[in-house]
């Protein structure tokens, strides 16, 4: 298990500049918006406006921070985003635009080589002790808010908010969650 720190992620522009994305971790190490395998990244959304088309990407958007946006993804009805909602997995070679329901907003995106990998996002509650069944694949563990304590074979992890644990090659194992926190657990696997 690697723990990576929130202080620590990378900051960059958007793909269409109208914006700043805070990279979280990326696959292979490195690996610029054009040819990433898998991609997790937190972005804020100050305006209305278009969003960066990804080729051959799928994605998959949550809220994190603010009141929400209305999406408007090319072949689909709009859809009202907001921290209640479940994650949205959609194409992200789609057009897509958003309009803000009330000032700027925080999402996690988590985004996939269509052909390659397969991604799930999945919200987590935890008050009190959780144990989490993993499956097949990699697994990320983003504390969005609170804290968390991670117990995996033995070993002890803290994440604070915004932290993330990436759990490579899970083979199926348990883990048990303990604190107070809300987080999203990424289950990331090859095709």
């Amino acid at each position: 298990m690697r723990i990576l720190r929130a202080s620590d992620y990378k900051r960059m522009p958007w793909k269409n500049g109208g914006g700043e994305t805070v990279e979280i971790t990326v696959s292979p190490e490195g690996a610029g918006l054009a040819d990433f395998d898998w991609r997790v990244s937190m972005a804020t959304v100050a305006t209305d406006g278009p969003f960066s088309v990804f080729p051959g990407i799928d994605r998959t958007l949550s809220i994190l921070e603010g009141e929400g946006m209305t999406l408007f993804i090319e072949g689909h009805e709009p859809v009202l985003l907001t921290q209640e909602s479940d994650p949205l997995p959609f194409a992200a070679d789609a057009p897509t635009s958003a309009t803000l329901v009330d000032g700027a907003i925080t999402d996690l995106n988590v985004m996939t080589r269509r052909g390659r990998y397969v991604h799930s996002v999945k919200r987590r509650a935890v008050d009190g002790r959780m144990e989490l069944q993993l499956h097949t694949g990699i697994a990320l563990l983003l504390c969005d808010q609170g804290s968390l304590r991670i117990d995996d074979s033995g070993e002890s992890f803290s994440l604070s908010a915004r932290d993330c644990a990436v759990i490579g090659e899970t083979g199926g194992r348990r883990i048990v969650l303990s604190g107070s926190a809300g987080a999203f657990l990424i289950e990331i696997k090859a095709t």
